[in-house]
């Protein structure tokens, strides 16, 4: 997967859980953003990035 569309969907999951107004969805959108997290640093890793993506909580 392209990185630039793994950084927009996990700043948009960030964004939609800071704005969620049930736990549920807070949840939700939180464990997409550390699921697209993972997808990044796996894929930096392949490539030899470095650095750090951070979810919430």
């Amino acid at each position: 997967m392209d990185l630039n569309y793994l950084y927009s969907r996990h700043q948009i999951s960030v964004m939609r859980a800071a704005a969620a107004t049930t736990r549920e969805a807070r949840s939700s959108h939180r464990g997409l953003a550390a699921g697209y997290a993972r997808a990044i640093h796996d894929q930096r890793a392949r490539f030899g990035g470095e650095g750090v993506v951070t979810t919430l909580g």
